[in-house]
């Protein structure tokens, strides 16, 4: 009978994604890869305006779909329509807050964009290439 269990003696162990690269790569590119994300995240800014809709306050408007089915879901929990108007409500919530953010890079120095990117795009070039068989 034929034995089916790996004989892995002599081979060298697995590296990242399942090929003989090198841990050692993926772990300093992943780390590359953390801290110029982190840095490129911590110059950007984040805020958010009003919902205009024919030049009024919108959110209002956004909540009714969603009051009205948790006002049918307290009447019947089973409520097909309760369900459906609670989750469109989320969804045009969650939706009007997405839609509505500014984003802004603040203003920093060539030499600290270039640390951020390059950062980012060495990280990227030592990840692909330590799961690249070598």
């Amino acid at each position: 009978m034929e034995d089916l269990r790996d004989d892995t003696r002599g081979e060298r162990p697995r590296g990242a994604g399942g090929t003989p690269g090198g841990i050692g790569e993926f772990l300093l590119g992943a780390a590359l890869v953390v801290a110029g994300g982190w840095l490129l995240t911590n110059q950007v800014t984040v805020s958010s305006g009003y919902w205009q809709l024919w030049g009024h306050s919108a959110f209002g408007m956004s909540l009714v779909p969603l009051l009205l089915g948790i006002g049918l879901l307290f009447f019947d929990g089973r409520s097909v329509w309760g369900w459906l108007l609670t989750a469109a409500g989320a969804v045009i919530i969650v939706t009007g807050i997405i839609v509505n953010l500014q984003v802004y890079f603040r203003p920093t120095s060539l030499f600290n964009t270039l640390v951020m990117l390059g950062l980012l795009a060495a990280g990227v070039g030592l990840v692909a290439r330590s799961l690249r068989a070598h």
